[in-house]
């Protein structure tokens, strides 16, 4: 099936109360960590590039790779840039062959938040690629791994508002603030479980829980119950791959470069296929 919008993988997830996960790659042995994950549970995945890892990569090379490795894979793969900061940067998106873009103008006053992701959807949709935008706001910063953060519960989404927001923007999954925070916790995690089912009663456009590192299984599960359709999961699946390769180092024990990477891949994917059972994502075999 290869590359698809996210309405090629959410749809079902909606009506039938699983998530995706949209897991994170800032190199091309996270990208590998995922597809195979993929191809290991024969389930659909959305690979994300987030434009703060763009410094990282080349962006042309990384995502003519990544069309072609998703061409031949025979799942459902969405192709997603995330948290794109502009109307500039989701519309080069688009133009680089992603099927999915996430424009954020969450922090900025609700009308300008309105005309930007609406502009973003229509530019967007006349290429076939759909589009997510992000009402109240996620606190934290994007692959920010030291302090961590506390949640603001005045930035919470509201439900009424979001009805509106959906219906100016004609966005195509909508990221809701109810309790979650990018990179690490500081504090511990109370998801707002009835925000989520009041906001799922009101839309049927697909609900987005970004900020899912730290989570127990059993909130996974409770939200997704209520709702969230897609998972936005990186800090927990990087620091686990980090963690192992540091153990390895402090052994002592002789190792190259290669054998760290290898490791690093083998850690990713043991988290990322873990995550997709908790998500519950259907497999397509």
């Amino acid at each position: 099936m290869s590359l698809v919008t996210l309405d090629g993988v959410l749809k079902e997830a909606t009506e039938k109360r699983y998530a995706v996960g949209s897991f994170n790659v800032a190199n091309y042995d996270m990208a590998e960590a995922v597809l195979n994950s993929a191809e290991k549970t024969g389930t659909p995945v959305i690979i994300s590039i987030a434009e703060v890892h763009l410094r990282y990569l080349n962006i042309d090379d990384f995502v003519e790779y990544l069309l072609l490795r998703i061409e031949r894979s025979p799942l459902p793969i969405v192709l997603h840039f995330d948290h794109g900061m502009s109307f500039e940067s989701c519309s080069l998106a688009v133009s680089k062959g992603f099927s999915s873009v996430m424009i954020d103008a969450s922090m900025l006053p609700y009308e300008q938040n309105v005309e930007i992701t609406g502009r973003v959807a229509e530019y967007a949709h006349r290429f076939g690629v759909s589009v997510e935008g992000e009402l109240g706001h996620v606190g934290g910063g994007e692959g920010d791994l030291r302090e961590g953060s506390e949640v603001n519960r005045e930035a919470f989404t509201d439900p009424s508002m979001a009805v509106e927001f959906v219906s100016k923007t004609q966005l195509d999954a909508l990221a809701i603030a109810v309790g979650t925070v990018h990179g690490p916790y500081r504090g511990t995690p109370e998801l707002d479980f009835d925000r989520i089912a009041r906001i799922r009663s009101l839309l049927k456009t697909p609900l987005v829980l970004h900020g899912g590192s730290g989570l127990s299984d059993r909130d996974f599960q409770t939200a997704i119950e209520k709702g969230i359709s897609k998972v936005n999961f990186y800090t927990q699946t990087s620091l686990e791959a980090v963690r192992e390769v540091k153990m390895l180092l402090d052994s002592g024990e002789p190792v190259s470069y290669p054998d760290l990477t290898r490791l690093a891949v083998r850690k990713m994917e043991e988290a990322i296929v873990r995550q997709i059972g908790v998500f519950g994502t259907k497999s397509c075999r």
